[in-house]
């Protein structure tokens, strides 16, 4: 679901999915059961896609990438588009839970450990960790038609003004679906939690069969914007052969 720069970071594995247009409504909220209030957003609706823009342009424009600029990829991102140090305002995801929202399946679930002082003096407070992912799932997960993807993420001392994700999901040169959230408003210095609904597109027979025989052809670019500025750009893949090789 649910990750520019000029290295790949070593994958990430997840064991046995992950994310579609632009609406105004406001957010539907609900009490977690550990006390807070969770977002519940739904993608903005269809639109039309920006005029085609390639990877090699947006590296070179002048001035920061936009939202619109991204919803012109035809294909994935070879690199990522921002840096890491672009995140100023230390936007940090900690928690990750996916689930089937039709029979309240959890498929995958992970949380970060707790960063400490060590980490620091041992050189591991890298700016770059977590920003690419790789996930395995069963072919099942392509039969799935809403998706919950929970997250959990802190804010630094800044405050997001107009917080945006917008993830575009392809397999090979195929745009498969674009997904756009909006976060809102967050307060500095503050923990959210929100869940993203994913509705999922029917995929044809052949397509799904050669998706499951292709594993980690099938990529993702998740871009986030503050006041329409891009600020973090993530990248994952995906496999849906149960992890066979």
């Amino acid at each position: 679901m649910s990750g520019a720069k000029g290295r790949i970071d070593p994958p990430v594995a997840a064991e046995n999915v992950s994310s579609a247009g632009h609406s105004s409504a406001a957010p539907a909220r609900e009490r977690k059961p550990s006390g807070g209030v969770l977002k519940r957003l739904k993608s903005r609706r269809s639109q039309v896609d920006s005029r085609p823009v390639t990877e090699d342009h947006l590296r070179t424009q002048v001035g920061h990438i936009t939202p619109e600029e991204v919803l012109g990829l035809r294909v994935a991102t070879r690199g990522y588009l921002c840096k890491p140090e672009d995140n100023i305002f230390n936007i940090d995801f900690i928690r990750f839970k996916i689930r089937d929202l039709e029979t309240e399946t959890v498929l995958f679930e992970i949380a970060k450990p707790p960063h400490t002082e060590e980490d620091e003096e041992n050189g591991e407070g890298d700016m770059s960790a977590g920003r690419f992912v790789r996930y395995q799932f069963t072919a099942a997960f392509l039969q799935l038609r809403t998706v919950g993807a929970t997250v959990e993420f802190t804010v630094g001392t800044r405050p997001l003004n107009s917080f945006r994700m917008i993830e575009r999901h392809y397999f090979r040169d195929h745009l498969l679906k674009s997904f756009d959230f909006d976060f809102g408003f967050c307060i500095p210095n503050s923990r959210n939690t929100c869940e993203h609904i994913y509705e999922f597109p029917q995929l044809s027979e052949s397509l799904v069969c050669q998706m499951v025989e292709h594993p980690y052809e099938t990529r993702s670019d998740s871009f986030y914007f503050v006041d329409n500025r891009l600020v973090m750009h993530n990248k994952a893949d995906y496999a849906y052969n149960g992890g066979r090789h």
